[in-house]
């Protein structure tokens, strides 16, 4: 290995040497940077180099090569010389980044990312390398149409050869048929061509125009169809001779050639296309979008074809009717009235066809994201009545779902119809959604919110009513799911010592039924918190005994009860210390697996307790974890 890494560093001599003559380095650098080429030539001999070592190489000989080319160029600048004659040093430095990143993707050929990272390098330095690694890319990956998309890109955009980079996409599509993006782009490419071509026509003064759609003078030309009454002809007779001319047959432009091959293209690439993907409603879209970006023959034709088919395919999917709706206001920097209602008669035809819970959705997302919008006509529909008829419907139809529903609160919540929402909800729970955790979330929020805003205290109805409601669902619904309102009801209650003990009770049911958690949440730890800062520190001790008792408390409530006994100890309490310790105990014979209690009971030992203690837990440690105790202290 040692002799490889000296003949490497031999081979570099004459650039050393070069960079000396050129006084770009000094020796005492030079030296330094044997010094590192040696020590990453190393890393790569070893039996198994990493991918970093290959990527801190490349990286330090880039910064090398810059700060070169900085050094020359000031040295340029200096000696008033504008160009000089390029020596070895000005090349060997690609030349050797380069080789790292040929070891490198030798080593690591399914490294979708190192490939690219070799690519760009080559494409930035216009090194010659690139049309060999290319070729490697796409023999290695050819089920990545990542790849055919970029080796074509390149052929096309820089190499400029049409004929590679229409044969890398045409031998694409046969390895990834099913690539929505290959298609795009093989069509998006064959269009950009024929627009060059155009151009050249153009610039020859044989043509005029481009295939490319001007999308602003679109839109103006549109405005003055629409508008065209507020505009007179300068010369009627010019006009109507043009029209009687034209109604005769006797002038008639002809269509464009390079138009008509551009349909052609996108008639034969569409039809492969639905062919190899009849499913992917997204592809006919981007295909839309791109014909309507061009000026192509017989586009009006096309698109409508195109739009029978989607509807022929789609139009049991809701997300059709969806795109549908807004293309109707797509194009419009103002959405008038006549648009709304045209999109709106979309949805109801989709709604026809597809009445889902998707639907609606779709649909009220659609009818919100309108409430929203201020590029929209004052005269407009009553967006918010019209919602309003949407939720309504959904409910009639059965296709209302919790996530609906709770569209529906929130919406009505917005209005300020506090009264109404409750109402909603109250029927909402009490039927089809009666074991939501969220929409009963959401109706006890709103009746202690309405509660808690009287002058007046709350009457022992409501308590009684809000605690009802509360239990009724803290019992069916595990503590998982009902986190934010167990941490509601115990806020709510806290000053209630009636209602918060019995909220503590059906604590101690639910947690013998399912169980402590060790995630995050503690149910116990926060109701034990809450005893702590009420009634002292025997009354928190004996509730934390309590939940101990319980099968399978949780780690999460014997690290709290461990943090209260040595907050206890840190303050003089004599027996939090011990207590902490017999806790630490009762968590082991459960978690003796977890090191994060084994380090911690260490470590309070060493701060806490004595040597003997200390090297007392070090020896269980090792016992239970098989010696593996390298994170104790």
């Amino acid at each position: 290995m040692a002799d490889v890494v000296q003949y490497k560093l031999e081979r570099m001599l004459d650039e050393l040497d070069d960079l000396e003559r050129r006084g770009l380095f000094s020796r005492r650098e030079i030296a330094e940077i044997v010094k590192q080429r040696r020590k990453f030539e190393y890393r790569l001999k070893r039996p198994s180099p990493l991918k970093l070592d290959f990527l801190a190489y490349i990286d330090y000989e880039k910064q090398l090569d810059a700060l070169r080319r900085l050094r020359k160029k000031s040295f340029l600048k200096k000696s008033g010389v504008k160009k000089s004659k390029k020596s070895v040093s000005d090349y060997a430095g690609v030349a050797r980044i380069i080789e790292i990143y040929r070891l490198a993707t030798n080593r690591f050929k399914g490294d979708i990312e190192l490939w690219f990272q070799y690519l760009e390098f080559c494409r930035a330095r216009g090194h010659g390398r690139m049309k060999k690694a290319l070729a490697q890319l796409v023999r290695f990956h050819p089920k990545v149409p990542g790849v055919w998309i970029y080796a074509a890109a390149w052929e096309f955009d820089s190499n400029l050869n049409v004929a590679a980079a229409r044969a890398l996409m045409q031998n694409g599509l046969r390895a990834c048929p099913n690539s929505e993006d290959l298609w795009v782009e093989y069509l998006r490419m064959e269009l950009t061509y024929l627009n060059k071509l155009k151009a050249r026509k153009v610039a020859l003064g044989e043509d005029e125009g481009s295939l490319t759609r001007d999308l602003k003078s679109a839109d103006e030309e549109h405005w003055r169809d629409e508008n065209k009454e507020l505009f007179m002809a300068l010369n009627e007779s010019e006009n109507d001779g043009k029209k009687s001319s034209l109604d005769s047959g006797e002038s008639e432009e002809k269509v464009d050639m390079l138009q008509e091959h551009g349909m052609n293209i996108l008639q034969t690439v569409y039809s492969g296309a639905i062919e190899a993907l009849p499913t992917a409603f997204s592809l006919r879209t981007r295909f839309l979008e791109i014909m309507e970006s061009m000026v192509l023959a017989h586009s009006e034709d096309m698109r409508k074809k195109i739009l029978d088919d989607m509807k022929r395919d789609f139009s049991e999917k809701p997300l059709y009717w969806d795109w549908l709706a807004r293309v109707e206001i797509a194009d419009s920097k103002r959405i008038n009235a006549e648009q709304l209602g045209k999109a709106i008669q979309v949805y109801e035809d989709g709604l026809k066809f597809v009445p889902s819970a998707m639907m609606f959705d779709l649909y009220v997302k659609f009818l919100m994201d309108l409430i929203n919008n201020e590029n929209k006509d004052e005269e407009s529909v009553d967006l918010v009545s019209h919602l309003q008829i949407v939720f309504e419907k959904a409910e009639s139809l059965g296709c209302i779902t919790e996530d609906l529903a709770g569209q529906h609160v929130s919406f009505i919540l917005q209005l300020g119809k506090l009264d109404e929402a409750t109402k909603l909800l109250e029927k909402m729970c009490s039927g089809n959604f009666s074991d939501s955790v969220h929409l009963w979330t959401s109706l006890i929020s709103l009746k202690m919110k309405y509660t808690q805003n009287k002058s007046l205290p709350p009457s022992k109805a409501d308590l009684i009513s809000i605690f009802e409601l509360l239990k009724n669902i803290l019992m069916k619904a595990s503590i998982s799911e009902s986190d934010n309102l167990w941490l509601m009801g115990l806020k709510f209650f806290s000053n209630q010592r009636h209602y918060f003990d019995k909220l503590v009770e059906t604590s101690l049911y639910v947690l013998a039924k399912d169980g402590g958690s060790d995630g995050s949440f503690s149910l116990s730890s926060i109701i034990v918190t809450y005893i702590l800062q009420r009634d002292g520190v025997e009354r928190a001790r004996e509730m934390y005994k309590r939940f101990l008792a319980l099968p399978h408390p949780g780690l999460a409530m014997y690290r709290s009860c461990i943090e209260l006994e040595l907050n206890l100890a840190s303050t003089g309490v004599k027996t939090g210390l011990p207590n902490a310790r017999k806790l630490y105990d009762s968590a082991l014979a459960t978690y003796d697996q977890d090191k994060s209690l084994w380090h911690d009971y260490h470590s309070m030992e060493v701060k806490m307790g004595t040597s003997e203690t200390a090297a007392a837990v070090h020896w269980r440690a090792r016992k239970a974890l098989k010696n593996d105790v390298s994170f104790l202290p």
